[in-house]
């Protein structure tokens, strides 16, 4: 940049001559100097300022896209930002169908060591193994000696082994929190509940993932943040389960059994009150699956859903409901039950010799084999098979436990005249006890289809229908007359005119050709009260064996029914149901007079 001189030469000698003062040229060319600077100060100064502006406009206008964008979508959870995925640990509660808890967490800590921070990694090794009776107190040392810079030692502990830990004082034993599933009514409704393990771990907190049951039904949901923990209702009671339970555990010892299972169910919204399974596990201390062998034999074979069986006569009420629907016979119809019955090389014989002839409804009364044959054998194969069908009887049912889709029927290939005539009677398909709860329950409630649910239900909705009502209604008289003057007879109760059906089916050789000569399934489905039922009770018992008497037997009607009865004593109450005495004749009344 070029300046002008304060005082050029040129003009100082011309003022001179002018007789003009010189300094004044100086002051002249100061100011102009001066009013140089200053505009060009002020340019620069306007375009800083319109350069802050525009930063600022965008700034404003970024904020308020972003806003509006936030505004139009849809709220989210957030996310703190970390390498690797989060591990979510929360876990919704499970409760019962009157709020009680059924499965919650517990705030509690793992252990692990980091060895090259160990004061005295023998000294710590013989001290764990003192408060860990499992751990092996040589392996600790090598593994506290080695170049291993981290390891795990319990995944959990209880607050008075941290305390004894800490006691131990050694800086390179250290505690994570974590949160862990607990059932605090331990083996209440394991089957149901299933079980949690944990999935990813990490020294600050560790990942609960169900394994069976609802835990594994609903895992998505029960860790889903977006519910904002709200528990998981089910159907169940639990005091109701418990008393299923006690009763089935003392009917299971009394009775000999091998195994024993039970599911009480609500005849119109289909809700399971109770369903147990014995044996069974405690979910907090959960065992280890069974790598061969029989897999009802591992106490966590849910029988009641995954166990398929043939279930004897109790199918016997399936032939009968179907053949009136159809109107091929009625209550009071006779049927041949001259025995044996020949159907080419195979005989078809009943527990006992009822005659020549039985009315349907003493078919059904005393267990007929042979006249529910002959009932069958008027249906026919084809719609036999689509009342099954239409009952559930060859679908896995569709009730919210993961194992569900396991306990799928067992059914021939082929259905010849000799198969529409064995199924009549409970054997040549095979089912599981919820099938049959859900079949019955369906058949006395009126006579529509009901889904079988674990999950507690607002409001009930009607199936479609199998069977008008007034079948509905003769069935129910029937199943009662079978517990008044039947082969159930033990299962009367006073004041809730329970109704029934026994059966009594052999169990197959493990390699599937014969049966078993002295092994049983015993099985006693029942409903209650009859004249208005409210729930169905299925209660199944493997190889009972009642031995009170000179002779063994292992009958439904001597061994299930006495167990279902005792069940429905002691539940009925419970679950509100007032018992209905049979009116009693007046006391005569004789007047006296003075």
């Amino acid at each position: 940049m070029t300046r002008i001189p304060l005082r050029p030469l040129a003009r100082i000698l011309s003022a001179r001559e002018k007789g003009e003062n010189p300094d004044a040229i100086e002051r002249e060319n100061i100011r102009l100097r001066h009013e140089a600077m200053r505009d060009k100060a002020r340019i620069r100064a306007e375009g800083r300022l319109l350069l802050l502006g525009v930063a600022f406009l965008a700034a404003f206008i970024t904020v308020g896209a972003r806003m509006g964008v936030l505004a139009s979508t849809e709220p989210a959870e957030p996310q703190t930002a970390a390498t690797g995925a989060s591990i979510i640990a929360q876990r919704a509660d499970i409760i019962d169908r009157q709020g009680r808890i059924l499965a919650t967490n517990l705030v509690t800590h793992s252990l692990y060591a980091q060895p090259q921070l160990m004061v005295d990694p023998a000294r710590a090794a013989s001290e764990l193994a003192a408060i860990f009776p499992d751990l092996d107190e040589a392996r600790l040392k090598d593994d506290f000696s080695g170049k291993r810079k981290f390891l795990w030692v319990k995944k959990k502990i209880s607050p008075e082994q941290m305390q004894l830990v800490h006691e131990i004082g050694d800086p390179g034993l250290l505690f994570g929190p974590r949160e862990m599933r607990l059932y605090p009514n331990g083996a209440i409704a394991a089957h149901v509940l299933g079980g949690a393990s944990f999935g990813r771990e990490g020294v600050h907190s560790a990942e609960v993932v169900g394994v069976a049951g609802v835990e594994k039904t609903f895992d998505g949901w029960l860790r889903d943040p977006a519910n904002g923990g709200a528990p998981l209702a089910l159907s169940l009671d639990l005091t109701i389960q418990s008393t299923v339970e006690d009763v089935l555990y003392g009917g299971m010892k009394l009775m000999n059994a091998k195994g024993a299972t039970a599911v009480l169910m609500d005849v119109h919204s289909g809700e399971v009150v109770a369903l147990a399974s014995l044996p069974d596990f405690d979910p907090n201390t959960r065992p280890a699956p069974l790598l061969k062998g029989d897999p009802s034999d591992s106490p966590l074979f849910n029988r009641a859903v995954q166990g398929v069986y043939e279930l004897g006569s109790t199918f016997k009420i399936f032939a009968v409901a179907q053949a009136m629907e159809l109107g091929l016979v009625n209550p009071t119809t006779m049927v041949e039950t001259k025995g044996p019955m020949f159907w080419g090389k195979f005989k078809i014989r009943d527990f006992h010799n009822y005659g020549p002839q039985l009315s349907v409804t003493d078919v059904i009364v005393k267990s007929s084999n042979i006249g529910t044959a002959h009932i069958a054998q008027a249906i026919g194969g084809e719609r036999q098979q689509q009342f099954l069908q239409a009952l559930g009887m060859f679908d896995p049912t569709s009730i919210e436990l993961v194992e569900a889709p396991t306990g799928k029927p067992l059914r021939p290939a082929k259905w010849p005249e000799i198969t529409t005539l064995t199924v009549s009677y409970g054997h040549g398909v095979a089912a599981s006890p919820l099938h049959l709860a859900s079949a019955y329950a369906s058949l006395v409630n009126g006579g529509t289809r009901i889904t079988p649910t674990i999950l507690k239900r607002d409001k009930v909705e009607t199936g479609a229908r199998l069977v008008s009502e007034a079948t509905s209604a003769t069935l129910r008289d029937m199943l009662r007359q079978v517990v008044v003057r039947g082969t159930a007879s033990f299962g009367e109760v006073p004041g809730y005119a329970v109704g029934g059906k026994t059966g009594t089916a052999d169990k197959p050789l493990p390699n599937g050709k014969g049966y078993h000569k002295d092994k049983v399934i015993a099985t006693f489905a029942s409903i209650f009260p009859s004249n208005d039922p409210k729930y169905v009770l299925v209660v199944s018992l493997d190889e009972p064996v009642e031995t009170s008497g000179t002779e063994p037997r292992r009958t439904a009607g001597w061994t299930a029914v006495p167990v279902g009865a005792e069940i429905i004593r002691r539940a009925a109450p419970l679950l509100g149901l007032r018992p209905e005495l049979e009116p009693v004749a007046e006391a005569g009344v004789i007047r006296v007079r003075n």
